[in-house]
């Protein structure tokens, strides 16, 4: 029997009417955001709303989206939070930054993002020693995942981001069975253990912040025995989609409203057509009206047999805005034109991202200027800094980028 049979579903993760719950939800965000935010109120009053009463979702649909990409320029104008924060600076626990970059609050609260739910349903239980791979350093993705295991009980191991060795050696010597990070961090630590003939102990994961191509799930899955499971969120909304044990879509999370249109015309799109992913969060801390997350994905027909009543997203379909994961971080052209910005001996420069091995791969390309060829060791410390991730640096010959070439190109399959 599945874990999802056996522990029923938490009645916020399956309200009677998901309709009703997502239109009291939606409801109850205007009235925070028209209180507490002054981004989310102008552009409510732009729209004819200025005041709180039952619309539902579909009283939304005149609000302007809030594109994620327009951040950065927005909290420069205004800092921290450009007018989006619902409670005094003082009160919150911390302040993060992802790159854009994006000030990202986080408020008090034993699981402010709300990753419990995803990782229950991932079938996480008390006790469990789990090793959390994502960065604490700055970026929020660590102190996201470390809250909601926390929350569950389970014992949390502080991994961060590389160290390979030692955290495979690590987490096998504590008996780690759990594991929280990208998909393909994870295939690096369970083949590093292979090779160092150290016996892998994980069992099961939730993994996010990257793709999981239905190849290297059966790679983790049936060569190296883990349950892997998918969990999707924004530093900015907390926990939008998670995985059950039937592994068919991503339930929406309690707590927000998602809407899914198509980034043209803002409408829903026809069924079967990928829109991108909006949400709506009613977040005392930080109200969310129409944020524009700039992911893709569509709506799944039916209900799942695990007995959520939640809509379910197909999963991750590509990318709207500037930004590109690579390796669990966004990188956008802004960071690679601030980290470019004055170095001599540079005409043109691209970023191209591809895989190989199921490891993502990010190199720059360079064409010199005349007579001044550029110090590649330093442009990758500077790009590294930036990017917060390994780059290599490629010196092309001269014509090789074309001059309306994108700032970064997406070159991975699907």
């Amino acid at each position: 029997m599945s874990a999802a049979r056996r522990r029923p579903p938490e009645a916020e993760e399956a309200p009677p009417d998901w309709d009703a719950a997502q239109d009291a939800l939606a409801d109850e965000a205007v009235r925070l955001a028209l209180e507490r935010s002054r981004e989310a109120a102008a552009r409510l009053r732009e729209a004819g709303i200025a005041r709180a009463g039952p619309r539902g979702v579909a009283g939304l649909r005149r609000v302007a989206v809030l594109a994620k990409d327009d951040l950065p320029d927005l909290q420069a104008a205004q800092p921290p939070f450009a007018g989006m924060l619902g409670v005094d600076l003082g009160v919150l626990r911390r302040i993060h930054r992802s790159p854009g970059p994006i000030n990202d609050p986080e408020g008090p609260g034993a699981d402010y993002w709300r990753m419990a739910p995803p990782l229950r349903a991932a079938g996480f239980e008390r006790g469990d020693v789990v090793l959390n791979t994502f960065s604490y350093h700055m970026t929020p993705g660590g102190h996201m995942m470390d809250a909601g295991l926390r929350a569950v009980g389970c014992v949390v191991v502080s991994g961060g981001v590389g160290n390979t060795a030692a955290q495979a050696a690590f987490a096998s010597g504590i008996g780690a069975t759990g594991y929280v990070g990208t998909p393909q961090f994870l295939l690096t630590l369970l083949e590093r253990a292979r090779e160092d003939g150290i016996p892998a102990t994980f069992r099961r994961a939730l993994v996010s912040g990257a793709p999981l191509p239905l190849d290297l799930r059966r790679l983790l899955e049936e060569s190296h025995g883990v349950s892997v499971f998918q969990a999707y969120g924004t530093a900015d909304a907390g926990a939008i989609g998670y995985e059950c044990e039937a592994k068919d879509g991503w339930h929406i999370a309690p707590g927000v409203v998602v809407e899914v249109l198509d980034p043209g015309t803002r409408e829903p799109p026809e069924p079967g057509e990928p829109g991108e992913v909006v949400v709506t969060s009613a977040n005392p801390v930080y109200p969310l009206i129409r944020f524009g997350t700039g992911d893709l994905s569509m709506f799944l027909p039916g209900k799942c047999d695990c007995g959520r009543t939640s809509a379910r997203l197909a999963g991750f379909l590509g990318r709207v805005g500037e930004g590109v994961k690579v390796r669990g971080m966004f990188v956008h052209p802004r960071q690679l034109a601030e980290a470019l910005q004055g170095v001599p001996g540079i005409r043109r420069y691209q970023g191209t991202v591809t895989e190989e091995n199921h490891r993502d791969v990010l190199v720059v390309s360079v064409e010199p200027a005349p007579g001044q060829p550029p110090n590649l060791d330093a442009l990758a410390a500077r790009l590294r800094e930036a990017a917060r991730l390994r780059v290599e640096v490629r010196a092309v010959k001269p014509g090789t980028i074309p001059e309306d070439a994108p700032p970064i190109l997406d070159l991975r399959e699907g």
